[in-house]
């Protein structure tokens, strides 16, 4: 529910408490080597301004500032890696419009959750060929909807192709940013996730400034280290629970356990990076002040870089501090957001408004 703006006091509070303990954190950081300005990751794209997962959204995120682009991946009929939020595709996609599909509609357990829908697995690429791309929050980013029906569903390898010619145009590396979705599942299904996205990065022969691989499930990252690629892995941690591999294997760890010391020093045996919600690296309370938790210098002390997730403009993903009306749609104070996080030395941030986290960094 949308709230209205705390009192400036509050909203100070919240920017002095994570000052206090940041700025320390951050010149730890540079004097160890890190740069010194973070890297600026589209999250799907530029999501914000684009329907996710489309080239314009990507092209849009390297236009606008974006050093890294985010595909997820999820697997076709025929096995050919996809780039799509989920493998149900009704909120992304005009599937519900083709009735030469309506009888593909059906519910599954994905990940032990019941999920009703249609999914990646139960077409061949040459069917999502037909479908076209939609806004998946249109009742949040109404704008995005004009770009609706305009965009097909890319492959991976044509995001690999685009990213390429966006170096190429824009001067600089552009780097592809490959989540494995819920691999577990699909490895079930005889549609296992990794030796495809391994082929794809030996055959484009991506080098380690060309491409990070990320999950949310361990398993999926060591296989890709088994793969001896020599790509950065990032691990990704949720707030709640935990990876769906150990959940499903009767392994009790949550992502909690994975981001105390003893955590982070076991992820830092297979993985480079971590990926927490932005609310694990700064806690903010429901009256709007917070202070920074110690994951950054945790992670920092078992060797690990770090890139939390995901930074947005609407009041409603913002501390009630930083919201600037009681409209949960309406832009907040983004630039506050990204300027806390980046004074607490984080070493990257995933973004849907990859321009504003780059005309935040380069202000600092």
């Amino acid at each position: 529910m949308p709230t209205r703006r705390l009192p400036m006091r509050r909203r100070s509070l919240l920017l002095a408490a994570a000052a206090t303990t940041a700025l320390p954190g951050a010149r730890a950081a540079h004097a160890a080597g890190r740069p010194r300005r973070p890297l600026v990751i589209g999250h799907r794209g530029a999501a914000g301004w684009r329907p996710e997962h489309t080239a314009a959204s990507y092209t849009y995120a390297v236009q606008t500032g974006a050093d890294w682009i985010e595909p997820d991946l999820v697997p076709t009929k025929d096995h050919v890696l996809v780039v799509r939020h989920e493998n149900e595709i009704s909120q992304t996609t005009d599937v519900a419009a083709h009735p030469e599909f309506a009888d593909r509609r059906t519910t599954k357990t994905v990940d032990g959750r019941s999920v009703t829908g249609w999914f990646t697995e139960d077409f061949t690429l040459a069917e999502l060929r037909t479908l076209r791309a939609v806004e998946r929050l249109p009742q949040v980013r109404n704008r995005n909807t004009v770009f609706d029906g305009r965009e097909r569903v890319l492959t991976f390898q044509e995001v690999v192709d685009l990213a390429r010619r966006l170096s190429k145009a824009y001067g600089r590396t552009i780097a592809v940013f490959p989540e494995t979705k819920h691999p577990t599942y699909f490895r079930s299904l005889g549609l296992p996730l990794e030796p495809k996205l391994a082929q794809a990065v030996r055959r484009n022969r991506l080098g380690p400034h060309e491409c990070v691989v990320q999950s949310f499930e361990p398993t999926s990252l060591r296989r890709i280290a088994d793969e001896g690629l020599g790509v950065p892995l990032w691990q990704a941690l949720g707030t709640t629970g935990g990876p769906y591999d150990l959940v499903s294997a009767g392994d009790p760890t949550t992502y909690k356990d994975m981001m105390t010391p003893a955590g982070l020093a076991r992820i830092a045996r297979y993985a480079d990076w971590i990926g927490p919600d932005k609310s694990s690296v700064l806690a903010v309370n429901p009256d709007g002040t917070g202070a920074p938790t110690p994951l950054v210098a945790d992670a920092r002390a078992a060797g690990l870089r770090i890139g939390p997730y995901t930074f947005r403009a609407e009041n409603q993903y913002l501390p009630a501090a930083l919201r600037r009306s009681a409209t949960a749609t309406d832009f907040g104070d983004a630039f506050a957001e990204y300027a806390l996080h980046y004074a607490l030395g984080v070493d990257a941030v995933v973004t849907d408004f990859p321009d504003l986290a780059r005309i935040a960094r380069d202000a600092d």
